[in-house]
């Protein structure tokens, strides 16, 4: 299952963007990260089965443990990709968030887009470091 990021706008060289490639390359699944221009601009096509994530201050917040189970059962039904978006300043429009399978939030407080993107590769990290038993996730 492809695990693709989809930005708006570059983090070019910057420590978010080597803590974005660090994170990155640690993931064993095949893993994509896309920069969209601030405004404009299309989406790529998604493949079929797929799921679209949008990272967004009004989504739920889920554990580590919940996020890795969330993946671990989107591959075993056989979505071939699960397309994380994150935003422009503005965040997303109504109809973003509506035509979404899921949003997450990374908790109440606002996070600056680039920060947000090295965090979501974290995250896509320890939830298949946790999905094939690596001990990177200590659970409490």
């Amino acid at each position: 299952m492809l695990l693709h990021i989809l930005a708006r706008g570059r983090i070019a060289r910057s420590p978010e963007g080597e803590m974005l490639d660090r994170y990155l390359k640690r993931i064993s699944w095949p893993v994509k990260h896309t920069e969209l221009p601030d405004r404009g601009g299309t989406l790529p096509a998604l493949a079929t089965p797929a799921r679209r994530v949008l990272l967004d201050e009004r989504g739920r917040q889920l554990s580590s443990e919940e996020f890795a189970a969330m993946l671990g059962r989107w591959r075993d039904d056989g979505v071939r990709e699960v397309r994380f978006e994150i935003g422009a300043a503005d965040g997303h429009g109504d109809e973003g968030r509506a035509g979404a399978d899921l949003l997450i939030a990374f908790g109440a407080m606002t996070w600056p887009h680039l920060m947000a993107r090295a965090m979501l590769a974290e995250q896509l990290w320890r939830a298949t470091a946790i999905l094939s038993g690596h001990p990177y996730h200590r659970a409490n």
